[in-house]
């Protein structure tokens, strides 16, 4: 039975994707062999033609994305949307997980044509045997539709027989109530607030409730995103699998590059790996590196969403890294004070949070809600707003606030008890206090 193990998850997983749209189920298959065979013919093919067969596939893996992901946007821009072709690009449906499952097929062919992981990474000469590996690095069902982003290196190595003895219960425990915890009762409960965010309900809103639901939005897109991520190591540590924390403690950052060091680590890490070092990062004089910084944050920000807002969004934080990396290599200015470094801290967090509205509202809203904030100084709070998203909020506010405690203090034995505490109380509010279901908000890149 140890040798169907695979196979079984394999089945699963490819029903588990076809549950929700059972024909794009054919555009994850096409995907996947696409990967099979420009992966195994860059091995096994002609020496001569592994450029060719590892351009190709990247190329096809892209066009894939972009016609389904990217065509609506296009065709809104660029195209009369009421016939033709631009009516048949926006009713095109846009694939869940596509942009995750698509990184991860380029990431396995550059990987194989680098040859920089062959200690870890080797393709098997058995056609069945490729065939059945990377189908099931695509496929996996913990991080098939919204990560963390899979790089074949660190999960190839892992594809062989379980046993539930090496399970850590305590830590899928741990992680999956987490998970949980997260988006049922922080992330939904959250979305009932933040919903009055949208046009034109903020108008009416005062300046104080403006920025409180900003600040709980903020909140929300963490506990959703970090929860599903949690909950995914989870459930691929109950088969044996481990795969590569995608959050750490991210608000706690009192730069722009440790935040990108801390938040959605597996895309952070996939950018710079696959895209920024090979436009050559640091390596070509500052102009250059800047540059680099800039374009690599805006075809991350289009990663996100098929959606300009997205693009100015990546562009903000581009520009933040490009900034901070021109101030830190002029001035070489070392803030040590506890002061200092919660003021770089709160400026971080200020700017992410503003930047979060690009993702939470149309490009022309963001521009009103500002506004709103500047006039409506004078109409009165809304109290219960402010008290629930503060209320909902002190959790995640809490989890980064234990991180920054001295390990000594964390590691405490006294204050490892109040763990097991701390997670029957979530278990219980998740039974009791759960927001009302609703999809997680990564699911829509």
């Amino acid at each position: 039975m140890g040798k169907l193990q695979v196979s079984i998850l394999i089945i699963s997983s490819l029903l588990f994707y076809a549950y929700g749209q059972p024909a794009l189920l054919l555009l994850l298959l096409c995907s996947a062999s696409i990967n099979i065979m420009m992966s195994y013919m860059t091995v096994y093919g002609s020496v001569n033609h592994r450029k060719l067969y590892v351009t190709l596939g990247v190329v096809l893996n892209l066009a894939i994305l972009a016609y389904f992901k990217y065509g609506s946007l296009l065709a809104h821009t660029f195209m009369d949307t009421s016939k033709g072709l631009g009516h048949y690009l926006i009713m095109t449906p846009l694939p869940i997980g596509i942009s995750f499952y698509t990184f991860e097929g380029i990431s396995l062919l550059l990987d194989v044509y680098s040859n920089r992981h062959a200690d870890v990474l080797t393709i098997d000469k058995s056609i069945g045997k490729h065939v059945t590996k990377t189908l099931f690095f695509i496929s996996f069902f913990p991080h098939l539709i919204a990560g963390p982003i899979l790089k074949a290196y660190e999960f190839y190595p892992q594809i062989k027989e379980k046993s539930i003895k090496t399970i850590d219960w305590d830590y899928v425990f741990r992680k999956l109530t987490a998970g949980y915890f997260f988006k049922m009762v922080i992330a939904d409960n959250l979305s009932n607030f933040t919903f009055w965010m949208t046009a034109p309900y903020f108008q009416t809103l005062s300046s104080i409730t403006l920025i409180v639901m900003l600040l709980g939005y903020s909140i929300q897109i963490f506990a959703d995103f970090a929860g599903y991520s949690m909950i995914a190591l989870g459930l691929a540590k109950l088969f044996g699998y481990d795969l590569l924390e995608n959050f750490n403690f991210p608000y706690i950052s009192t730069s722009f590059s440790e935040f990108w060091r801390r938040w959605h680590i597996s895309l952070s890490t996939f950018l710079k790996e696959y895209l920024y070092i090979p436009l050559g990062g640091n390596r070509k004089g500052h102009v250059r590196t800047y540059f680099n910084l800039t374009i690599t944050m805006v075809l991350g920000g289009l990663w996100h969403g098929a959606g300009w807002s997205y693009a100015v969004w990546g562009a903000f934080h581009g520009l933040a890294l490009a900034i901070e990396r021109l101030i830190n290599q002029t001035f070489r200015i070392k803030i040590e004070s506890r002061i200092g470094i919660i003021l770089k801290g709160c400026m971080v967090f200020s700017f992410v949070t503003l930047a979060w509205l690009l993702f939470r509202l149309p490009f022309h809203d963001v521009v009103d809600y500002l506004k709103a904030i500047g006039t409506n100084v004078h109409v009165p709070n809304n109290r219960l707003i402010l008290v629930c998203i503060i209320i909902y909020s002190m959790p995640v506010v809490l989890y980064h606030i234990h991180y920054l405690m001295p390990a000594d203090w964390r590691l405490n034995s006294t204050v490892n008890r109040y763990k097991y505490l701390a997670n029957a109380i979530m278990l219980f509010l998740i039974a009791v206090n759960s927001g009302p279901s609703g999809s997680f908000i990564y699911f829509q890149f």
